[in-house]
């Protein structure tokens, strides 16, 4: 009596590396709120969507 014990074996997934680092952050906030301060922009249904970005990339 054999037993057939295969076994698929898959490699563990590579760590996940950060994509932007904490400079990157302050960056994008920062042209984040130079956009939101543009006149047109002020104005668009956007500027809430943007205004949100930027308050949520401070928490970063």
């Amino acid at each position: 009596m054999t037993t057939d014990t295969t076994e698929i074996i898959t490699p563990a997934p590579a760590r996940a590396r950060a994509i932007f680092s904490t400079e990157d952050f302050q960056l994008l906030k920062a042209a984040v709120m130079t956009h939101l301060q543009r006149p047109e922009v002020q104005d668009s249904p956007e500027s809430v969507k943007y205004s949100n970005l930027y308050h949520r990339l401070g928490r970063l």
